[in-house]
């Protein structure tokens, strides 16, 4: 629900509910001052009263409210049959992209090919990005059974062009997980993605670990400033402002950290920063 949506929505709601109680009141009132008052007489009434006002409001709401639920129902119905019909084209440009290669030798053909294959890849995680935003806007999001190792070799896989001579070295276990797989998954890749961005520029390296119910994913480069360890995920912030981006990567998987009930925690050291995911809650047992 957008801003101004919501904003009528408090005003509207609170004038409903002052016009049914001061409208109570008086109906309480008048009704009691007519039957006369007791004790018997005042608890019947006012009974029936709250019944009353409580039925008035639910009429009065549901006759107000119906169409703007209504619209953003639509609203939602909308951007989602948009985003089934844009996964058509992109599955099109990726599937079709895979079998060229397969034919192509000529050198410039292929760093053609492999500017249409990292467009199509951002296309199709922008998709994905908007699919699972809507879905948890809805509270729609499944949880699901699903493999750590699969995961992190899926994100891994993402993120094979742009790693460059970053060295990568994976040893996790093949562990399964029960959570929402669209925004763990996602949260992997903001993690991984950090990780190259502020990875060395030479002999750079990253380490993926699983030991004792921790998943900890390490990179070279600088430490950490201590002082902002206390705001490294909050939105919009950024401790090299000269990097690319908006500041909004750890403050996700933060946020999806906490829904989950993962603890993570930083430890930076002066050969690099370890972020150290405790996936306790989440192991399928």
């Amino acid at each position: 629900m957008s801003y101004n949506k919501r904003k009528n929505f408090i005003i509207t709601n609170s004038i409903i509910v002052v016009f049914v109680l001061l409208l109570s009141l008086f109906i309480n009132f008048y009704l009691t001052s007519l039957i006369g008052f007791t004790q018997d007489t005042f608890f019947i009434v006012t009974f029936t009263v709250l019944v009353f006002g409580l039925v008035l409001y639910l009429l009065l709401s549901k006759t107000i409210f119906e169409p703007l639920f209504k619209s953003d129902e639509n609203l939602q119905k909308t951007v989602k049959e948009t985003l089934h019909e844009l996964n058509i084209p992109i599955s099109t440009i990726k599937l079709n992209t895979q079998m060229l290669e397969k034919k192509i030798t000529d050198e410039k053909a292929i760093k053609r090919l492999n500017r249409i294959k990292l467009a199509s890849n951002e296309l199709l995680k922008l998709y994905e990005d908007m699919e699972y935003h809507i879905k948890k806007e809805i509270d729609r999001v499944d949880i699901s059974a699903f493999s750590l190792n699969d995961i992190v070799n899926h994100s891994l896989e993402k993120f094979d062009d742009l790693k460059k001579d970053t060295k990568i070295e994976v040893n996790i276990e093949n562990i399964t997980l029960q959570s929402d797989q669209n925004g763990f998954q996602k949260m992997i890749d903001n993690l991984i993605s950090n990780a190259l961005k502020y990875n060395l520029e030479t002999n750079g390296l990253i380490k993926i670990t699983y030991k004792n119910k921790n998943l900890t994913i390490f990179n070279k480069g600088k430490e950490i400033d201590t002082k902002n360890l206390f705001v490294i995920f909050d939105k919009f912030f950024q401790e090299d402002s000269s990097k690319s981006g908006f500041g909004l990567g750890l403050f996700m998987v933060k946020e999806f950290c906490d829904k989950n009930k993962i603890a993570i925690k930083i430890e930076p050291t002066k050969e690099g920063n370890s972020f150290i995911l405790s996936l306790k809650n989440i192991i399928k047992e």
